[in-house]
């Protein structure tokens, strides 16, 4: 049996659309096909100590960029890891077990790829790469690229609290009302 609101909604559709937008939304980022291929058991800290090992095995990291740029070969991205949250967004920690680099065969815009973005990587480890880091050389795991996610990036703005921040409306001696109320707050506070 459904039920019919005032309008002719059938009510009786809600909950199981509701349901699969729920579903998929927590969904990981990375497909089921490439995420079956990951031995669960390798881990990134295993494969920085020794890369060569694991040449050939699919692997998903997450992680920030720390650098990026085009090459002949693609586009190479260098990332520090990072333990991956839910759906795979790495968690913004200061716990890291090193970087690697993942290189995309295809074309990628530096500037939307760029320092502090975070990603999600899965692909096949393809040996070590040497490069220099700072005054010292760094051994990267390399990591061809198969899936790549790019997190979309999140702003939190800080304003003042009602009354004192007013974006729609300007009225004659505002800011002297603001500072006043401002000083006022800062010597209860003390």
């Amino acid at each position: 049996m459904t039920k019919k609101t005032g309008k002719g909604f059938d009510t009786s559709y809600g909950i199981p659309i509701a349901v699969l937008f729920f579903m998929a939304s927590c969904a990981p980022v990375i497909s089921k096909q490439i995420r079956d291929q990951v031995r669960p058991e390798t881990t990134f800290a295993q494969v920085l100590k020794d890369p060569e090992r694991y040449r050939g095995q699919m692997i998903v990291l997450s992680g920030v960029i720390v650098g990026s740029e085009n090459t002949k070969e693609g586009t190479l991205l260098q990332v520090l890891q990072r333990p991956a949250g839910f759906r795979g967004q790495p968690k913004d920690v200061d716990t890291t077990e090193g970087r690697f680099l993942a290189l995309v065969t295809q074309y990628l815009d530096t500037f939307v790829y760029t320092q502090k973005r975070e990603l999600t990587v899965a692909g096949e480890v393809q040996g070590k790469r040497t490069l220099p880091l700072d005054k010292a050389e760094y051994t990267y795991p390399l990591i061809q690229v198969k899936e790549l996610y790019l997190w979309p990036v999140i702003e939190y703005h800080d304003y003042p609290p009602y009354p004192y921040y007013r974006p729609y409306f300007y009225y004659d001696n505002y800011w002297w009302w603001q500072n006043y109320h401002v000083d006022r707050r800062k010597c209860h506070k003390h």
